[in-house]
């Protein structure tokens, strides 16, 4: 049986920060990642909708710096660069299918939304860079856990024909709350009362989906238009202007569309033309004509929603710190962004809770 002090559950932006704090303490520490990819919920393509250096944001694109600290002090740490999200021209809002679309002149906003070069998968790569090779198993679910004397026996499937086990001191489950309850079987079982409260905290993003169109110029920003539009119509109900500090011109939008409306919808296809003819009903007839589409729909993806997250998509709320209880209390500790006593669902929240879970566990391992 393989073995390790730490194993961090997932390779998003809390695990391989976690991560690379307990390796720069001198603890050995293992990352087991069940996607193909790192990043979890940071997802940045290019217009082939593959991972890209310089992309397009399909999860979150923004952080705020005077809000979040945490988060301008890693892009700082890091060395990344970054640019402020486009504000300069009017904004559109549509009311009601028959009436046309308004623009209003917005007014200055005190907190500016920054954007990342390279896109926020740049964090990724920057935090997997400083982690020793093979330290990172990709294609490694985890599906069990068993608490022993030693510490956690983790079950990891690997797409062999049977699982193989590694033993590790401590756990951290750097995932959603909910998703760890609904995919990892415990023995003994989390008290109901603990597991009950993964169940009922909101997967943010889960529930969502993003549609990008890209184009060769940013034709709405010669129209005197920032890309910024609001819609009571749909099927996008917030739109933005998604173009890369390289130039690589863009808008994306949220849907409005619950998931289980886009489970029964006529098609991928059909979605996406709805989403352009919106986009021409805003900007004019060069919207419809991109370069391509990308349509990102997180309720179909097993790695990030359970059925629950299909309907509903509130804003996770910060609570109690103590997320796990009972005999696990000491060896499993959480850092999935929805933890985070501040700016949880963010990926601020996820670079705090990462930092919540190190200092309990190099408190733990001094108090042994």
């Amino acid at each position: 049986m393989k073995t390790c002090q730490i194993a961090v559950v997932g390779a998003g932006l809390s695990g391989l920060y976690a991560a690379r704090s307990l390796n720069a303490a001198g603890l050995d520490v293992i990352v087991l990642e069940a996607r193909d990819r790192l990043g979890g919920r940071i997802l940045t393509t290019g217009e082939d909708g593959l991972s890209s250096e310089d992309g397009f944001d399909l999860g979150p694109s923004w952080y705020w710096p005077q809000m979040q600290p945490a988060m301008a002090t890693l892009v700082g740490q890091l060395g990344l660069s970054f640019f402020c999200q486009n504000g300069e021209g009017d904004v559109i809002f549509e009311r009601m299918s028959r009436e046309r679309p308004q623009r209003y002149s917005p007014t200055s906003m005190e907190q500016q939304s920054m954007r990342l070069a390279g896109g926020t998968a740049a964090l990724v790569r920057a935090l997997a860079a400083d982690l020793p090779a093979g330290r990172i198993l990709r294609g490694a679910k985890v599906t069990a856990m068993v608490l022993a004397d030693a510490g956690i026996e983790l079950s990891v499937e690997t797409g062999e024909e049977s699982a193989s086990l590694l033993l590790a001191e401590h756990v951290i489950a750097a995932l959603p709350p909910r998703l760890l309850e609904a995919t990892v079987r415990f023995t003994p079982a989390q008290e109901p009362k603990t597991a009950a409260r993964w169940r009922d905290m909101a997967t943010w993003m889960a529930p969502h989906a993003k549609f990008f169109a890209i184009y060769d110029q940013p034709f709405w920003r010669t129209d005197g238009l920032s890309g910024t539009a609001q819609s009571m119509v749909g099927p996008m109900v917030e739109i933005h202007d998604a173009t890369t500090a390289s130039g690589k011109a863009a808008l994306f939008g949220f849907l409005g569309v619950g998931a289980e409306q886009r489970r029964a919808a006529t098609g991928e296809q059909a979605l996406k033309e709805a989403c352009l003819t919106q986009l021409a009903r805003l900007f004019g007839p060069q919207a419809l004509k991109p370069l391509a589409t990308i349509l990102k729909d997180w309720a179909a993806d097993p790695l990030t929603a359970t059925a629950a997250d299909r309907t509903g998509g509130a804003h996770p709320v910060a609570g109690s710190k103590e997320w796990v209880s009972g005999p696990w209390k000491d060896r499993l500790f959480l850092a999935g962004s929805e933890t985070s006593p501040s700016e949880p669902g963010y990926l601020s929240g996820a670079v705090t809770a990462a930092e919540e879970a190190v200092t309990k566990i190099l408190s733990e391992i001094h108090r042994q």
